[in-house]
């Protein structure tokens, strides 16, 4: 037999094609395992398997063209096509299986089977292209041992692909190690084929003179396998790229649709469901009733004392105590249950209430729990809740009457006096609509100059003359007449209405003071009230200058009144504001005087120039002596600490001797005077000084 010889530059060649074509193998499994779509899967296969079987087969025949005899050697070039071909359809074979969802054994056998023998054939017959004469002898033993190599290789190379076609965390660096075991297995099986061909002497190759030229064929081939390979890792690393963003960038639109998504359903403050969500919600409850029976309960919940909470410490204290107050609702309610907010300080709960009881006692817990001081940055806030209860239990009503109903029990909770709960009747809908048309109204009435004011005369309590007015805001409302400061007031303060309209009554007192004084009324003073939102409204010093400034009017003609309980709530704000004030010039009254509690060291601190003793105290003067020693103290008070003595409500004249002889400075009421327009103010002067003159 003919002894060959190997020239190690090309079998190291081959072995290192061979573990290229085996990293190759494994990227392609991942592309076809991972491609969308039939058509594009179909293409990966497609080109996959010519790339592999491009680097199986020349890792093959540059295996072969290290081989050299005695003889000169050549090859077919139709039986070498035909080993190509079978490279390439055994790699199609190959990219196929490892992309089925499971692999079992008995499917990894069979392939392994069908592989190893596919990876044999296309050795054996490229083996043939040498057409050697006597033809080439086979040892049977490493024959079979070249198959089951074949066939135990494929098998690796199967199960190795089907596991590391997902890509992940160090996946590239165990691809790599893989290649090599699964090179090194394909270079074994090629290489003990090789050494199992036995050639007679005297044989020739019948193909030397026809065939392919072997001198300049191996490196041919090896740049034309390597741009092959390099080619397909490099669409596979730009079309992984490529998927890898598309993939984050699909991943980022998805985040981002449901953040969206969450946001339009949700409360973007309490991240409570929304009036959206609720009212789906409500729809399907409702449907469920209609169709299973049974009822449930709607509460609508508005918080009490949120507005002067939200003006007196800013926006940013308010948004924490809705954050607050919407967890507390949250923890109290059952878990099945909707909670949502769907206004300012409105929330609305759906539960599952059979019987008023139940829902009588969830709103007992929900009031619990909300009266409790609210921590809020640097402040403990506390607001109540007026609750509306509605129930369902599947009759003709639609979801948006069922709101309005729990609203209208909502408004009737607060017409009885705020924190607590009220069911729905039907007599408290057309209380609700003159509520809301009012809200529209006052909306309005500043715009369309409805608002006036009114002025009542303050006397001298000893010399009978007029020292000033009090203004008192009136709205001359276009249908129902001229309307209470009661009966606005309370919902201007909660649709936030209060601090334009204390803006404008300023304004409108100042204007109206410059006229007096151009009257030759120029010791005179005008008393204005400041709503406690107004007093912690941060422009109201600025809305005072400005409207003093409009008018030249001196700051001595302007008193401003605030209640005893507004300046003690936070004395050291309140303290700021008035020591303010005063370097303007403007006076102080404390209004309400003895309904609250004070603190007597921070009362001799407010710079007031006088304190107003509350008409209860005055009304029942003669028949309750508590009320005449509470005033006696007062005044003993207002005198050690050199402040004006003002006492309102006098309406006979026993309360005005009574008033002047304890030494209260000035007096004001019915008795007095009531409050007029001011054109009528200056005649009712004009008349009371003749009227004294004449006495």
């Amino acid at each position: 037999m003919m002894t060959g010889v190997y020239n190690p530059w090309l079998v190291l060649a081959s072995v290192l094609i061979a573990m290229l074509a085996s990293f190759t193998a494994l990227d392609m499994a991942e592309r076809v395992t991972e491609a969308q779509g039939q058509s594009s899967r179909w293409w990966w296969l497609a080109g996959g398997s010519v790339a592999m079987g491009i680097g199986i087969w020349s890792m093959h025949f540059v295996g072969m063209l290290a081989f050299s005899l005695p003889v000169p050697m050549g090859y077919d070039p139709w039986t070498t096509a035909l080993s190509l071909a079978i490279a390439i359809a055994l790699s199609a074979f190959a990219l196929w299986r490892v992309c089925f969802a499971k692999m079992s054994w008995v499917r990894l056998t069979g392939s392994a089977v069908l592989m190893g023998s596919g990876v044999s054939a296309m050795h054996y017959t490229g083996m043939a292209a040498m057409r050697m004469s006597p033809s080439i002898q086979y040892d049977p033993p490493l024959f079979a041992a070249s198959v089951a190599v074949a066939v135990a290789a494929s098998g690796a190379a199967l199960w190795i692909a089907f596991h590391l076609r997902r890509n992940g965390r160090l996946v590239w660096l165990m691809r790599c190690g893989a290649a090599v075991i699964m090179g090194l297995a394909i270079a074994g099986m090629h290489y003990t084929g090789m050494a199992a061909a036995r050639f007679p002497m005297g044989s020739v190759c019948t193909m030397d003179h026809p065939g392919m030229d072997t001198a300049w064929m191996a490196p041919v081939l090896i740049v034309f396998t390597l741009a092959v390979l390099a080619i397909a890792l490099i669409t596979s690393v730009l079309d992984f790229r490529m998927e890898s963003r598309t993939a984050v960038l699909s991943s980022s639109l998805a985040t981002a649709n449901q953040t969206l998504q969450f946001m339009a359903l949700h409360d973007s403050l309490t991240k409570l469901p929304n009036r959206m969500l609720l009212e789906d919600k409500l729809d399907y409850k409702m449907e469920s009733v209609r169709l299973k029976g049974g009822r449930f309960a709607v509460l609508f919940v508005d918080l009490d004392g949120f507005k002067q909470v939200n003006d007196a410490f800013g926006h940013h204290v308010g948004d924490l105590l809705l954050v607050e107050v919407a967890q507390r609702i949250r923890v109290t309610i059952p878990a099945h249950d909707t909670t949502a907010r769907v206004g300012g300080d409105e929330f609305v709960l759906t539960a599952d209430a059979r019987t008023p009881q139940d829902a009588a006692n969830l709103a007992e817990r929900l009031l619990g729990v909300l009266r409790e001081p609210i921590p809020a940055a640097d402040n403990l806030c506390i607001v109540s809740a007026s609750i509306g209860i509605a129930f369902y239990d599947g009759g003709e009503t639609d979801r948006e009457n069922l709101l309005k109903n729990a609203d209208a029990a909502m408004y009737h909770a607060k017409a009885m006096g705020r924190n607590t709960y009220c069911f729905f009747d039907d007599s408290m809908n057309a209380d609700v609509q003159k509520q809301m048309q009012t809200l529209h109204d006052l909306r309005l009435a500043l715009e369309r100059g409805e608002l006036v004011m009114h002025y009542q005369p303050k006397l001298n309590a000893q010399t009978k003359t007029i020292l000033g007015v009090e203004a008192l805001m009136r709205w001359n409302h276009p249908q129902r007449g001229m309307l209470l400061p009661g009966e606005f007031i309370p919902l201007a303060e909660r649709i936030g209405l209060i601090v334009p309209m204390g803006e404008w009554a300023i304004d409108e007192s100042c204007r109206q003071m410059s006229l007096w004084c151009s009257q030759a009324r120029c010791h005179w003073t005008v008393a204005v009230n400041l709503s406690p939102v107004q007093f912690n409204h941060p422009g109201l010093v600025s809305a005072v200058r400005r409207s003093l400034e409009k008018y030249a009017l001196s700051p001595r003609n302007l008193v401003l009144e605030i209640t005893e309980t507004t300046a003690m709530h936070n004395p050291e704000a309140s303290l700021a504001i008035l020591n303010e004030l005063q370097r303007m010039g403007v006076k102080i009254s404390i209004d309400d005087f003895g309904t609250g509690y004070s603190s007597l060291m921070y009362l001799k601190r407010l710079p007031a120039s006088e304190l107003k003793i509350d008409r209860a105290f005055v009304r029942d003067l003669a028949r309750d002596t508590e009320d005449a020693a509470i005033i006696s103290a007062i005044v003993a008070l207002g005198k050690t600490l050199d402040l004006a003595i003002v006492a309102e409500g006098v309406e006979n004249e026993e309360q005005f001797a009574f008033l002047s002889d304890l030494g209260c400075n000035t007096l004001q009421g019915y008795l007095i005077g009531k409050p007029v327009p001011p054109d009528e103010v200056l005649d009712w002067s004009l008349n009371s000084e003749e009227l004294r003159k004449a006495s």
